[in-house]
């Protein structure tokens, strides 16, 4: 795995676009906050869930104003990393799917650790990270931790009640 801070600001340099599977369109969900705030810092966000890429029971939408894709394999462009929040169970076959479109790094969200899904990149020399937020560690290699804490005027451990 890549978890050690030179390999984490390599990964985090050389990424351009990252497709989030299971990126969610409430402002108030852990993707949300991690999508947004990479966004903000120069990164293309695709957004990737069935359920708001009118698949589900909700019509097609955007998510962060971007389209918003059922799978990895409908994206039309080059993704340099897929950042997943999904269960440690589902992760293999996104992994198959980023492995497909050509992605150099799977990156496993905190709480998530599919050593099978890491080691079909670390295989074939592409990267994973395991059991780390790509925003917490954003900030905490180039210095915006103070930008993520009280000062977001957003202080909630509040969940939607679905």
């Amino acid at each position: 795995m890549h978890n050690d801070i030179p390999q984490l600001r390599h990964i985090l340099k050389s990424a351009k676009t990252i497709a989030v599977v299971g990126l969610s369109a409430q402002w108030n969900r852990p993707s949300y906050f991690a999508a947004k705030y990479m966004q903000e810092h120069g990164y293309r966000v695709i957004p990737v869930n069935p359920r708001y890429a009118g698949q589900g029971q909700f019509p097609a939408e955007d998510i962060l104003g971007q389209k918003c894709y059922a799978s990895l394999l409908e994206i039309p462009e080059p993704v340099d990393m897929v950042d997943v929040f999904r269960k440690t169970e589902d992760v293999l076959p996104i992994a198959q799917e980023a492995f497909q479109i050509g992605a150099a790094c799977l990156w496993q969200q905190l709480g998530v650790e599919n050593s099978e899904a890491s080691a079909l990149f670390l295989n074939d020399g592409r990267l994973s990270v395991t059991n780390r937020c790509v925003k917490i560690e954003h900030a905490r290699i180039f210095g915006g931790l103070n930008w993520v804490g009280v000062n977001t005027g957003i202080i909630s451990a509040k969940r939607p009640i679905d």
